[in-house]
Formats: structure tokens, C-alpha cells, sequence
């Protein structure tokens, strides 16, 4: 496994130099900022890296006011409690996209966020999560979160700013490349072999996850 300033070096050199690479590099947003981060803003991510995934992005992102009003704002406590009037009414909301199986996921994912919130708040634990242990969260998440298993999770984590690597077709391959994986990690195995890579590449930088996610992707 090469140390990281070896990676970094490659990705430097096929993105301008050191300096162009650390221009792309974005950090994430501190723990006290995730920490006080609205529950309703997490669900909002969450909600909308779910109606994402498998579909046209831009369609959702150019539809997302609609969404927003549609589910009230995404407050935790309506959304956890929608009825069955409820439903049915977005069911037939041309302001989204009707999809049965991912409008129930916005009430199960807000009933998982207000468990949070009385476990130590939503934002002090997805936020405050130690990056040496990011596999426990998605695990965490893809257990008690609904349809967040795979790269749902990995993508609402980087959305909403907190420190994270993504699994990416890019990062995947230069994982196998430094022999960590042989493939696209799926066990508790490949992804222990991740987490302690990117542990070992954290303390020999001193970066985030993010940025070394990033810098992964870019090397290629």
C-alpha cells in the first residue's frame, strides 16, 4: 500500500500540481456544525439522496421546492406521523416523484431520526461519529435507516458535510490497485480493510475522510 503522499502525488500530477489538487479538495463541516444542524435539514438529505439514487438527479433537483413543501418542510414529527390521507395525497403529488416505496421511506427514515434525537440528537450522533469507525455508521444507517444500505447512506453523509469516503467506481479501483480489496467492497471484511486504510492514510496526512476519498478518486 503506498503511503499517501504518494497518492496524493499521482493525483497531483494528472490535475495540475499540488496546488490545483488542494483547490478541489473540500473539508467537511466541523462536528459542532453538524451538531446543530436541524433534524429536518437531515432528513431533507437523506430524502432526497434516496429519490436520487437510480434516477435522473437534475429531474430531482429541479423538482425539489415541490418536495420540500410537499412534506411539509420535512419536519421530523409530520413526517414521522404521516397518515394514511397523507400518503395517498403525495401518492398523487405532481410536485414529486411518485414513488410508493421511497415516500414510505421519508415517514420510516423521520420515525429513525426522532429515535435519534432521543438517543443524544440527531446531529450530535450522525455528526459526531468517530471517522475511525465511518463503517459502523453506514452499517448503523443501512440497519436502522430505511433504504439506506450501499451507497445511499455514503452519499447523504457527504451531502450533508460530514466526514466521509465514498465507495465510487474511481476510489474502488484504487483500492484494489493498492491491494486492499479485490473488488468492490460488500463484506464486513472489505470494509474493515477499508475503514483501517483509510485510518493508516488519515494518520500519515492528517486529513479528512473526504479529502482523502477525494484525492483516491483523482489519482486515476
Amino acid at each position: 500500500m503506498h503511503h499517501f503522499d504518494e497518492i496524493f502525488t499521482m493525483a497531483a500530477n494528472r490535475h495540475g500540481g499540488p496546488g490545483a489538487l488542494n483547490e478541489k479538495l473540500s473539508k467537511p463541516k466541523s462536528i459542532t456544525e453538524l451538531a446543530e444542524m436541524p433534524d429536518d435539514r437531515w432528513l431533507s438529505i437523506i430524502t432526497k439522496t434516496i429519490f436520487q439514487a437510480g434516477f435522473n438527479w437534475k429531474v430531482i433537483e429541479n423538482k425539489w421546492e415541490g418536495f420540500e413543501t410537499a412534506f411539509d418542510g420535512f419536519d421530523v414529527g409530520r413526517c414521522a406521523f404521516m397518515d394514511d390521507e397523507k400518503f395517498d395525497t403525495l401518492l398523487q403529488d405532481k410536485r414529486i416523484v411518485r414513488n410508493g416505496t421511497k415516500i414510505a421511506a421519508v415517514r420510516d427514515n423521520a420515525a429513525f431520526l426522532l429515535e435519534l434525537r432521543q438517543e443524544g440528537g440527531v446531529g450530535h450522533i450522525l455528526g459526531g461519529w468517530p471517522s475511525t469507525d465511518y463503517i459502523g455508521l453506514l452499517a448503523m444507517l443501512g440497519k436502522r435507516g430505511s433504504r439506506l444500505g450501499g451507497a445511499s447512506a455514503q452519499y447523504a453523509m457527504r451531502f450533508a458535510g460530514r466526514d466521509s469516503f465514498i465507495l465510487s467506481q474511481d476510489v474502488t479501483a484504487r483500492l484494489i490497485s493498492e491491494g486492499i480489496v479485490d473488488k468492490a467492497p460488500s463484506s464486513k471484511k472489505a470494509m474493515a480493510a477499508v475503514q483501517d486504510a483509510f485510518n493508516t492514510w488519515m494518520d500519515q496526512s492528517g486529513r479528512s475522510l473526504t479529502e482523502i476519498s477525494r484525492v483516491l478518486a483523482m489519482s486515476l
